[in-house]
């Protein structure tokens, strides 16, 4: 059997689900694909994504959950490309303040949202 499966969606557990869906309204223009709440009211599930590839990212809010989550050594991310002019799409997440690291060498930068999670950002390749 060789199994040919295709990516469909990462997941990030945020804190405030409010929050975190403008971030990534606001920095990445992503908009809410669709949601499901738990019927106890237990968890909400929101899919967040772009026009261009399906793939989605999930944003799970858990109701008992109060602190912060552990996000270990920091050592995954998401990696998102944007098109158009980098440097001024680099200039509009400075203004933000969410710039968290930037390697000028390599042509890259990440940002974090609200969580703390990592987000590289790259040009769109031609």
């Amino acid at each position: 059997m060789e199994v040919k499966g295709r990516f469909d969606h990462f997941n990030f557990n945020v804190l405030d689900l409010d929050r975190s869906i403008r971030f990534y309204e606001k920095a990445l223009g992503l908009k809410e694909v669709r949601r499901m709440e738990a019927p106890d009211g237990s968890f909400i599930l929101v899919y967040m994504g772009e026009e261009k590839t399906g793939f989605l990212l999930e944003l799970t809010w858990l109701r008992d959950r109060e602190e912060p989550y552990d996000l270990g050594e920091g050592e995954f991310h998401l990696c998102m490309r944007v098109p158009g002019n980098y440097d001024a799409v680099r200039a509009y997440h400075k203004q933000m303040d969410c710039v968290c690291y930037e390697n000028t060498d390599m042509g890259l930068y990440f940002i974090n949202d609200p969580d703390g999670y990592w987000i590289e950002i790259l040009p769109e390749r031609e």
